[in-house]
């Protein structure tokens, strides 16, 4: 049985029209059913399906009317910005504690990712369980209107 080779790559160099046929096969659109997508939905259906093209709507899009947009906030990166947040005048530390009006500052939730190393007395409209449990383990407290998992 013979096995199959690569089969060499020809580059048609020193031919007149290096494997197109004829010279007016080049030219335009015409010998390949149109240029691009065209004919992908009537006589070039066969090939759009082969090489995967898409056609039509796809997926679900939300109304923006019902999007909502919650700017979040974890706790690890809280404590790296506490210090500069400190020498800006936006908190303030007393009693070896420091306390952060978040929501003035455009947050609306707290998350509990990363660790707490200072004790904070933290103001938010919402705060997660792990980031209330975490400041809580460091001696702060969390001031907030609703407590989510």
């Amino acid at each position: 049985m013979i096995t199959m080779t690569k089969q060499k790559s020809h580059s048609y160099r020193g031919s007149r029209t290096c494997g197109g046929g004829t010279h007016k096969n080049r030219r335009g659109g015409g010998s390949r059913g149109g240029r691009g997508h065209a004919g992908a939905c009537k006589h070039n259906t066969f090939r759009a399906m082969q090489q995967g093209w898409m056609f039509g709507k796809h997926g679900f899009h939300q109304p923006p009317a019902c999007r909502t947009y919650v700017n979040s906030l974890n706790v690890g990166e809280l404590d790296e910005m506490a210090p500069y947040l400190v020498e800006a005048g936006v908190a303030s530390e007393k009693d070896g504690s420091i306390s952060i009006n978040l929501t003035e500052l455009g947050f609306d939730k707290l998350l509990g990712n990363g660790r707490v190393s200072k004790k904070y007395v933290i103001s938010i409209s919402t705060a997660s369980a792990s980031a209330k449990a975490k400041v809580e383990e460091q001696g702060g407290q969390i001031i907030s209107e609703t407590e989510t998992a």
